[in-house]
């Protein structure tokens, strides 16, 4: 299809280069169609690596991100999010997700994640089963250090029953003969610091490398992405029922050493019965585009009788911005069978 437009060329590694020859009378069309398309496909050929992360981390729900936080909290910690990427075009990324987890006697803690994400034709579905274990360093000037494992089971198919035909393309890809259906397993590796109100993680997600069939020897067998997650809250000088916390979420692809960066800020306020409210805003750019922006959202959510509610919005800022209206992020949540545990290096970091 997009051959007969102009002269494309792909990395294997998932890197881009820009179209070579574009007619100036409809240079802009074609463009689109390029954003699309090769959005398209590289998306889901790097769909098995890693599963979109967007804002759903700062719904008070960094297990999303380490298995190092499991258990961490008084309460059977339940989230749901769903998600739809570039909305306004048809048959879009969408993700949708469910996190539990809660802790194991006083020092330990277990999860699991279960998802189904789905880019067109291509369905990734799979789970995560968490353990994490957490040490008291210091217990009078509140040092902790938690490390997490998970293990990971990841399903991956061309919907190849949903193929149709149309006018310029009457006969379907001689080529596609079945779903590509593929199963692999791996595991993430974390650790976690806290001293007070400081945080700090670091992730080794999908460490194993993945088996490549004969027949499919130029996917990439590297998977791994490495992942730090630090930030730190504190009370507001006048009025204690108001906390601040800025954060940064850094993420390195191994596949094609590139990298992204968030910047994030939230704004949280208590009432007397420890209920809350949020706001907040995340930046996130390329950092080898920095500092230009690929991605700005603002977010909100609250905590009420144990039930949890946030939304958040991202704009785009980049070609395909000018054609969809953001990305949209829903997370419901509840907690449940609160349990005061002995070991402080368990105690949630935000006072719910």
């Amino acid at each position: 299809m997009i051959e007969s437009l102009l002269d494309i060329s792909l990395y294997t590694d998932n890197k881009i280069i820009a179209p070579m020859m574009l007619s100036k009378k409809i240079i802009t069309m074609k463009k689109l169609i390029v954003s699309l398309v090769l959005m398209a496909v590289t998306s889901g050929y790097s769909q098995e690596l890693n599963l979109p992360v967007f804002t759903q981390y700062l719904a008070d729900n960094p297990f999303v991100l380490s298995p190092a936080y499991a258990g961490i909290g008084d309460n059977v910690r339940i989230r749901v999010n769903g998600l739809t990427q570039w909305v306004g075009i048809k048959d879009a990324p969408q993700n949708q997700s469910a996190y539990v987890d809660f802790r194991l006697l006083d020092r330990s803690g277990v999860g699991i994640s279960l998802y189904n994400d789905s880019n067109g034709f291509t369905k990734q579905t799979g789970a995560k089963l968490s353990f994490a274990h957490h040490i008291i360093l210091d217990y009078y000037s509140k040092q902790y250090l938690s490390f997490g494992i998970s293990y990971n089971l990841n399903t991956f198919r061309v919907e190849t029953d949903k193929f149709g035909t149309d006018i310029e393309h009457p006969v379907i890809d001689p080529s596609v003969t079945n779903d590509r259906y593929t199963t692999n397993n791996n595991f993430d590796l974390s650790a976690l610091y806290r001293n007070k109100n400081f945080y700090f993680s670091f992730n080794a997600n999908n460490v194993l490398k993945k088996k490549i069939n004969i027949e499919r020897v130029g996917e990439p067998d590297l998977l791994s992405n490495y992942q730090i997650y630090t930030g730190f809250t504190f009370r507001d000088a006048e009025n204690s029922r108001i906390e601040y916390e800025p954060s940064v979420y850094y993420q390195y692809f191994a596949s094609d050493k590139r990298s992204s960066t968030d910047i994030n800020f939230k704004y949280r306020r208590y009432n007397r019965y420890e209920e809350y409210y949020w706001i907040g805003v995340s930046y996130r750019m390329l950092n080898d585009q920095f500092p230009k922006p690929l991605s700005v959202g603002p977010m909100a959510g609250f905590m009420k009788s144990k039930i949890y509610f946030a939304y958040s919005y991202q704009v785009m800022f980049n070609d395909l911005g000018y054609y969809n209206s953001g990305t949209h992020v829903v997370t419901l949540g509840f907690d449940f069978l609160q349990a005061l545990s002995s070991c402080p290096c368990t105690d949630s970091p935000v006072h719910d």
